[in-house]
């Protein structure tokens, strides 16, 4: 029985990576992993994001009462300081991020802000994610804060799929599969 449960799982990971999808990850059997997991997620497609979109489109704005794409840019690396040293209980190191930066310092900035805040997601674990941490001045549970983080990197990801579909390319997270 042990056997064929090992083949399925190897004929299953077989045929996830011969469809473009990746092989199970163990790590997404635990709290801390799946919080790993989707900030890994966000972080990628909004670095390749910054990466992809043409520099002289970075002063674009759909209106002009939003955020240009450079000020998401800019927003997105600021707001992983805030969250992710309340996660480390840390002072948060205050990084600002010139918002009308040249695309090359707002992608080396949120490189910058996405490897502080691996640290957090690293050493959290099932047992420390329960922990209470304050998030301006309130307590939360340190997989809360780890968490409201990368849905607050999702939604403006969101937006800057939006701002790239205007401009007539093709966000990460809808390129083909390879």
């Amino acid at each position: 029985m042990i056997s064929m449960f090992r083949t399925l799982v190897v004929l299953s990971g077989l045929t996830a990576i011969a469809f473009g999808q990746p092989a199970p990850n163990p790590d997404a059997k635990s709290l801390a992993g799946n919080l790993r997991i989707r900030q890994a997620q966000v972080a990628g497609v909004l670095k390749r994001s910054i990466d992809k979109m043409p520099e002289e489109h970075f002063a674009f704005k759909p209106v002009e009462t939003v955020r240009s794409f450079g000020e998401l840019a800019s927003h997105v690396a600021e707001s992983q300081y805030a969250f992710c040293s309340a996660a480390m209980g840390e002072k948060s190191p205050g990084t600002k991020v010139p918002a009308t930066g040249t695309k090359a310092e707002l992608s080396a900035a949120f490189s910058a802000a996405a490897d502080y805040c691996d640290k957090a997601y690293k050493a959290v674990t099932d047992a420390s994610a329960v922990e209470l941490v304050k998030l301006f001045g309130s307590d939360s549970t340190r997989a809360g804060v780890l968490q409201f983080n990368t849905a607050h990197l999702f939604e403006h990801y969101g937006n800057m799929v939006t701002y790239m579909r205007i401009k007539g390319i093709v966000p990460p997270s809808s390129e083909p599969r390879r």
